[in-house]
């Protein structure tokens, strides 16, 4: 199991935990990088509270490194954060540091605890613990939702390709609304074998697809509030609707301070280029890390916009005729998106 790394820093002693989901796995360290200690810790309220007082126990904590504070480190991060503990984020080790000294639970933590001591660990944990994450799990279920349901109307379109004449002739030409109405609604007789289960079959996926579209609305009577009342800027914002607001915002977290400028925000949606050589010319790409989602997001910000902003279209007619290419104009437009949402990240602040 891909295990997370926790590191802990204070005055005079570091501490390092390398997380899974049942188990944390913490090392300490004196001021000087000395290992004082390796322990095992449960994922739970009580194994927080000792794994928080065992480091103690070596002296004041000032500062805790998490690696996953998003994952399986929600949870400590919580409880650290909530005992007063300055929280901070650590990359995962490095993969040279892995080849030569092995892979291990405790050499993992012992890592963490380094990066954190060195100060290579600096960043703010992106949290699981206001809004966003309200509206993180409620996507999580739509988005599933709005999955089965196009499989499942791709198995319909399917399985009436193939139906006996009859049930072809009646559904061929439906519309997606018209489809599930109908099928949802059948009542099939007993009769020829294959005609009666096929009828049976649409009826129960026309079913499954009325659920599941109800449901999806339902999951959007909570989602668009919670965005509109968190980040009512960002979805005010030409092509911007509530779905992919809400996957900016659950990109940035709770803690959207954490990132220092746009120029960290164009880089987490993966749309920073960054110089790569060919080895004959200097090429530009978009750097392949980053959030896939909200990079989509930002192409579906641009697409629309492209279509139907008169600023946009001006922008790209000029970029054209000065020979870039559709791909280049793309990567800019969605640059400068990232740049102009940023600043709607954050909630409002009240007068």
């Amino acid at each position: 199991m891909k295990g997370m790394a926790v590191a802990i820093v204070e005055s005079r002693v570091t501490g390092g935990v390398d997380t899974h989901l049942d188990v944390h796995v913490a090392a300490a360290l004196d001021h000087i990088g000395g290992l004082l200690g390796v322990e095992s810790f449960p994922t739970t309220a009580a194994g927080y509270q000792d794994l928080l007082g065992w480091v103690a126990g070596f002296g004041p904590v000032a500062m805790i490194g998490v690696e996953g504070t998003g994952s399986y480190g929600a949870g400590l991060a919580r409880y650290l954060q909530a005992a007063g503990i300055m929280v901070v984020e650590v990359d995962r080790s490095d993969r040279q540091d892995r080849r030569r000294q092995g892979k291990s639970d405790p050499l993992d933590a012992i890592s963490a605890a380094r990066a954190a001591q060195s100060g290579r660990a600096r960043g703010e944990p992106k949290g699981r613990d206001g809004a966003i994450e309200a509206i993180r799990t409620l996507m999580v279920a739509k988005r599933s939702a709005r999955g089965d349901r196009t499989a499942t109307l791709n198995q319909m379109r399917a399985l009436i390709s193939t139906a006996p004449d009859d049930v072809r002739a009646r559904f061929a030409h439906h519309s997606v609304a018209q489809l599930v109405t109908a099928t949802a609604a059948m009542r099939p007789r007993p009769g020829d074998i294959v005609g009666y289960a096929t009828r049976v079959t649409l009826r129960e996926l026309g079913q499954r697809a009325a659920y599941l579209a109800d449901q999806i609305d339902r999951l959007n009577e909570l989602i668009t509030p919670l965005v509109t009342a968190h980040a009512p800027g960002l979805v005010a914002l030409h092509g911007v609707g509530p779905d992919t607001a809400a996957i900016l915002l659950i990109a940035a977290g709770d803690h959207p301070e954490r990132l220092r400028n746009e120029a960290a925000w164009a880089h987490m949606c993966a749309t920073a280029p960054i110089p790569a050589s060919s080895g004959k010319v200097v090429r530009h790409r978009l750097n392949p890390a980053g959030d896939r989602q909200a990079n989509h997001a930002l192409w579906r910000i641009v697409i629309t916009r492209m279509s139907s902003e008169p600023r946009t279209r001006a922008y790209v007619q000029r970029r054209t005729t000065e020979g870039l290419s559709k791909m280049e104009i793309t990567r800019c437009l969605k640059r400068y998106v990232a740049r102009e949402t940023y600043r709607h990240l954050r909630p409002p602040v009240a007068d």
